[in-house]
């Protein structure tokens, strides 16, 4: 299982995240810190070493076991930013149970098609969650308190035996589900094996995060959606770093953010472009991280803008990375490899990927040519890659298509191996016979300092198919008026072609995003669409 910094990961017949990779750190480093928890709220702080929490995951897998729950059995798991959350993760894991993380942000209606679809077998959630699950028949389990027709989860854990002794699970053994954050349709299942997140995230930890056994890594993302697979368990665990978590409720709070940045002794983040966005238009010069050292954002592309006020203020570059709730990382802006960031850039592929452009028929473009992003799978098939798109065999052929996984997402490389994001395939705008991508003209928007959020679209146009439409979020206290769309106007002409500017600027309050923070271009395509 070994991995030098260009060669591909080597897939062993037999392998289990919880038993091969946080096992042996309990064995090497039983005392050393695993997790690092704090309640925003109380302030109360509790901390696990890799011995207490490989125990504490023998006590769930054997408890689960004791419910019910058997090897293949898919787990519904819809916890906040609490200890329990990472007990019930390894203690699946162990089993051999296939987790289904979701987030509390879900409403009943999206928790009950997830029941559904995937044909949950047992359910681990909280007071907040427990309406949600209703009267959907099955292994009901309650953390942090008691309910009729609900079993004790944290008394189960509590009351189990600390040795686990259960059959080694195959690689390519189910290993965990999650649901597309849907910024297009319905969500789908993404069916990962054992060893595709399991041990392909070994390069997310290793080569984007950065990861060394003394690091006390931050994720900020809900633990609902695939970045916490990424950021929050297997990246920093397969480099047995600790996992700090910030339980906090309700809106993302910048101010908070900060604090937490600089009061508790944390060496390597990772924030979205979503909150980043938030984070920059805060007084950062007025705050000191003195323990941060290596800083990563992915998810959505990071706007240039962004990363040059953050670096500013803070002497710290942001390393994008690009991959899929389908992917481990595959582009990325690797600090441990020795790449330069190039500002705007997703960054290089991945060691071993073979990550090419494509046209409509499955030929690679020549560099600085548009084209879909795509993994080559033949003749061999990379470690990292999810199994298929789960009772859903149409969506899968569509993706799986020759020699190549397609991506739906555009992307240009230049000569030096760097890839630029576009926009999804469903964003490219088409106007007057120019494709425009959605996220430059975002990015030039975003410049402009009375803009807080923004998202750009394309609006039918019976002249020119499509013209380029802005939805903008303006910054606290600042007035809609139409001499301020005129100054936005002018403001993109100068930075962008002038094709590109937005011909129509509309002022929203909010943006429609998925519930992993992604901007929902779709819907407000949609709603373009009625009123055009």
């Amino acid at each position: 299982m070994h991995m030098g910094s260009s060669e591909a990961l080597e897939t062993p017949l037999y392998f289990n995240f919880a038993s091969d990779v946080f096992d042996r750190w309990a064995r090497q480093r039983p005392d050393a810190p695993a997790l690092w928890h704090v309640n925003a709220v109380t302030g109360v702080e509790q901390k696990f070493t890799f011995g207490q929490l490989a125990a504490l995951s023998c006590q769930a897998a054997n408890f689960l076991r004791s419910r019910g729950i058997r090897r293949g059995d898919r787990v519904l798991v819809m916890l906040p930013r609490v200890p329990e959350w990472w007990v019930a993760m390894l203690g699946l894991i162990r089993l051999g149970a296939v987790p289904v993380p979701a987030t509390l942000l879900l409403t009943p209606r999206d928790v009950a098609f997830r029941l559904g679809a995937a044909q949950i077998h047992a359910a681990i959630t909280n007071v907040d969650g427990m309406a949600k699950v209703g009267g959907f028949a099955c292994i009901r389990l309650l953390v942090g308190g008691e309910h009729p027709g609900w079993g004790d989860f944290d008394r189960g854990v509590r009351e189990a035996d600390t040795s686990y002794d259960g059959e080694r699970t195959r690689s390519d053994a189910p290993g965990i589900l999650y649901f597309t954050s849907a910024t297009t349709g319905e969500p789908k299942m993404v069916l990962h094996s054992q060893a595709s997140y399991g041990l392909g995230h070994r390069l997310t930890g290793q080569l984007w995060l950065d990861l060394r056994p003394d690091d006390l890594h931050w994720n900020i993302s809900d633990l609902g959606w695939g970045k916490a697979a990424w950021s929050s368990l297997y990246g920093p665990w397969h480099m047995g770093a600790c996992v700090f978590a910030l339980d906090v409720p309700g809106k993302f709070d910048p101010a908070l953010t900060l604090r937490t940045l600089a009061e508790f002794p944390i060496t390597t983040w990772c924030a979205p472009p979503t909150a980043l966005r938030l984070l920059v238009r805060q007084p950062l010069s007025n705050w000191r991280f003195p323990h941060l050292r290596h800083c990563v954002t992915a998810g959505e592309p990071l706007n240039p803008e962004v990363l040059s006020l953050w670096k500013a203020a803070t002497s710290l570059t942001l390393h994008e990375a690009y991959g899929q709730t389908e992917t481990v990382v595959l582009i990325g802006n690797f600090r441990s490899l020795g790449h330069a960031v190039s500002p705007g850039s997703m960054g290089k592929a991945a060691p071993g990927f073979t990550v090419a452009l494509l046209d409509e028929h499955l030929n690679e473009v020549p560099d600085g040519e548009e084209g879909e992003v795509a993994v080559r799978v033949k003749p061999l098939r990379p470690l990292g890659l999810f199994s298929e798109y789960w009772l859903n065999p149409e969506e899968s052929a569509l993706k799986f298509r020759g020699d190549w996984y397609l991506t739906g997402d555009r992307a240009t490389r230049d000569a030096g191996g760097y890839f630029r994001f576009i926009g999804r395939k469903d964003d490219v705008i088409k106007s007057s016979g120019y494709r425009i991508g959605p996220f430059e003209v975002e990015s030039a928007l975003m410049e402009h300092p009375a803009v807080l959020d923004v998202a750009v679209i394309g609006k039918p146009n019976e002249l020119r198919g499509q013209i380029v439409k802005a939805c903008v979020v303006l910054r606290a206290g600042l007035a809609a008026t139409d001499e301020l769309k005129l100054e936005l106007q002018s403001h993109c002409k100068q930075l962008v072609a002038v094709y590109k500017y937005p011909r129509e600027i509309e002022f929203v309050r909010e943006l429609p995003k998925t519930i992993s923070g992604k901007i929902r271009h779709v819907e407000l395509r949609r709603a373009a669409k009625v009123r055009a």
